[in-house]
């Protein structure tokens, strides 16, 4: 079967991504002779199907699919961001007057926090400075931070004196962000030391809600922080045909899908 212009175009681009790591809109023009749309449209195309991850600008290449590699977050803040923006806006739900939410790093949990900005008389811990700083005018939220040593990645604080402000506080429900969700390994983390934090948030809480849209499913990052039976529920896009959390003895975890119009057949 020949292959179409579009799909040697596709592939080239693809082969450069993998050469590189990574790529920009104007490279490919340059390499291909395409139009700006188009260079764009050929970017989505290859996301869906889970080889690139698309960054501002451009796009980078996502490796091996069971293991992902660590990607800034200003790389990927709009990757899946409708997908993420669902996931927020259900996740804001569940916040009642008076609660103190816990949010991880994570451009989930930064949608969230600008979700819960609507919000009166909550508390929000964290320990990302960009959560904090996109809280600075909410007057109606309280914002405690932990302190810490910044990781320019994830603008997350780590180290002794996060881990000793985590220790001394009470959360109502915790959001926490993934870089991978698998079966295997649980819900997984690229920084052992966001790992850690992560960690003593979830002890720390009532009740915990992964939050991740289905591109980290089935793969896995390097530290696992809990398994999946170690959290009150998760909040996703869509669960792959087959997938399904674990049965979690006495206890069944909450399964909340922050569906599209499309799957809802609305479209």
């Amino acid at each position: 079967m020949e292959i179409s212009k579009t799909g040697l175009r596709r592939a080239k681009i693809l082969e450069l991504i993998k050469v590189s790591g990574k790529i920009s809109i104007q490279e490919i023009i340059e390499a291909t002779g395409c139009s700006e749309a188009t260079a764009r449209r050929d970017l989505d195309s290859l996301e869906k199907s889970g080889e690139i991850i698309r960054t501002i600008g451009g796009a980078i290449y996502d490796g091996d699919r069971s293991m992902t590699s660590e990607v800034s977050f200003a790389d990927k803040r709009f990757s899946h961001l409708q997908d993420k923006e669902r996931i927020a806006r259900m996740a804001a739900t569940l916040v009642e007057e008076g609660d103190v939410i816990g949010l991880t790093g994570g451009t989930t949990t930064f949608l969230i926090a600008k979700e819960l900005k609507k919000h009166r008389n909550i508390t929000i811990v964290t320990n990302a400075v960009n959560i904090a700083a996109e809280l600075v005018e909410a007057e109606e939220i309280q914002v405690v931070v932990t302190g810490g040593v910044m990781r320019t990645k994830s603008y997350e604080l780590i180290g002794p004196l996060a881990e000793s402000v985590v220790g001394r506080i009470n959360i109502t429900k915790m959001f926490l962000g993934v870089d991978g969700v698998s079966q295997e390994h649980g819900f997984t983390m690229h920084s052992e030391l966001e790992s850690r934090i992560a960690q003593q948030l979830i002890e720390r809480s009532s009740q915990v809600f992964a939050v991740f849209d289905d591109s980290k499913l089935q793969k896995s990052a390097l530290f696992t922080i809990v398994q999946l039976c170690q959290v009150t529920g998760i909040i996703t896009n869509r669960l792959p045909e087959g997938w399904s959390m674990p049965e979690c003895g006495d206890r069944q975890i909450e399964v909340h899908i922050a569906a599209s119009e499309t799957q809802l057949g609305l479209s």
